[in-house]
């Protein structure tokens, strides 16, 4: 079988990040995505950063294992075409703003007269409704929104820092394949179509909440106050680059004194007890990062690893596909890509015993499949032409 999620339709209406990734680790699985893009240009992340034509690399790794469907949905016809192919879809993903989707007829009323059967995704930034509906959203704001970017701060100078990376998106992405997937097998079970609403507000909450606000969960009085996880996670200068560890628990810091050979620190008063350490963490710290300084990266990966310190020295990006395990485990794929040319890529994460995925078909060009697909809903050559020349399917010079 080709994953677990094989004869699985998926109609994927999203753009940027969070929506289409959700589409492409359902595609990861099995199932067999169609996206549909606008005719002016298609969705507005294919020319974002570095890019091979009208195919950059981030909308790629989001939209992989798709066919790929223009279609005007601004027009009767084009909605009409979209309803065909939703009904006989499992799965829709939408991520407009609340009420666009009803006003293109594509609202969750309108389709499950038509297919009770379906999984109906919406996907936002807020919810929908509350003060801020209206707001535009993007990962940044949802990382300052929720206290990420405060827990980031610089402990320098005190100020805030987002994460460079789409972490909210990916975790949105993630939480809306696996609420689609629990509604499919819901839907076996009996149950019937239904509506999943995911915001990104409420995944990062749910995402950050655990550690990054553990100081702010305990409300009872008699609550015993301690170091946040976060304050130890540490990243050392080295004397050829930066290793990161945490060798200050109450099991690891005698073995980093064993392997540095400063047993005096185990007797220094500032260092004796886990709480003291903590009161004075900078002072270990520059205490430790002076002692490793004298040391290459590699050098004290070896050192640590011998005491059973977990380390690890900071991977440059250009390099990351090399660490051996990494290439042991088979994770990052470099083969040949329709429209890309020779690409690095990282296989599926999960690996299902029974049910075995392969690295799902390409990115598509915007474009590549409307003929096919429309003609797989019943239109003849004709037709599509017809569709085509008069605008309804197919990209638009922008």
């Amino acid at each position: 079988m080709a994953g677990p999620l094989h004869g699985i339709r998926v109609i994927d209406a999203t753009q940027m990040i969070a929506g289409p990734l959700a589409a492409t680790v359902l595609a990861d699985h099995g199932a067999d995505v169609i996206k549909i893009e606008q005719p002016k240009g298609g969705d507005r992340l294919r020319k974002m950063g570095h890019r091979v034509g009208t195919v950059s690399a981030v909308w790629a790794g989001v939209n992989r294992g798709k066919r790929d469907l223009v279609v005007d949905l601004t027009t009767s016809e084009g909605q009409d075409i979209a309803l065909r192919l939703l009904l006989h879809a499992d799965v829709f993903i939408q991520n407009f703003r609340p009420g666009v989707a009803d006003r293109l007829g594509l609202g969750e009323r309108a389709l499950r007269a038509i297919n009770p059967g379906l999984v109906y995704v919406s996907v936002n930034g807020f919810g929908e409704s509350g003060p801020y509906v209206e707001r535009k959203t993007y990962d940044y704001v949802v990382q300052a929104l929720v206290g990420m970017a405060a827990l980031q701060r610089d402990p320098g100078i005190g100020r805030p820092t987002l994460i460079r990376n789409a972490v909210i998106d990916k975790a949105t992405a993630y939480a809306a394949a696996q609420a689609a997937t629990s509604a499919l097998l819901a839907r076996e079970r009996g149950m019937g179509g239904q509506h999943v609403r995911i915001s990104m507000v409420d995944v990062a909450l749910n995402f950050f909440w655990p550690d990054g606000m553990m100081q702010h969960a305990l409300l009872d009085p008699e609550v015993t106050p301690g170091a946040h996880i976060g304050d130890d996670y540490m990243v050392f200068r080295t004397r050829d680059g930066y290793l990161a560890a945490v060798p200050t628990s109450e099991r690891q810091f005698p073995q980093l004194c064993r392997a540095l050979h400063r047993d005096e620190w185990l007797n220094d008063p500032r260092f004796a007890t886990l709480e003291a350490r903590d009161v004075n963490r900078q002072v270990l710290r520059d205490a430790i990062e002076s002692e490793f300084a004298r040391f290459t990266s590699a050098e004290l990966v070896g050192i640590l690893d011998a005491q059973d310190i977990p380390s690890a020295a900071v991977v440059e990006l250009a390099n990351v596909h090399l660490d051996p395990q990494i290439r042991h485990n088979g994770t990052i794929i470099e083969h040949e890509r329709p429209h890309l040319g020779r690409v690095r890529e990282p296989r599926a994460a999960a690996r299902f015993e029974r049910t075995p995925t392969t690295l799902s078909r390409h990115a598509p060009a915007l474009d590549e499949h409307t003929d096919e697909i429309l003609q797989e809903l019943g239109f003849d050559v004709a037709a599509v032409a017809d569709l085509r020349a008069r605008g309804i399917t197919g990209a638009r010079s922008e």
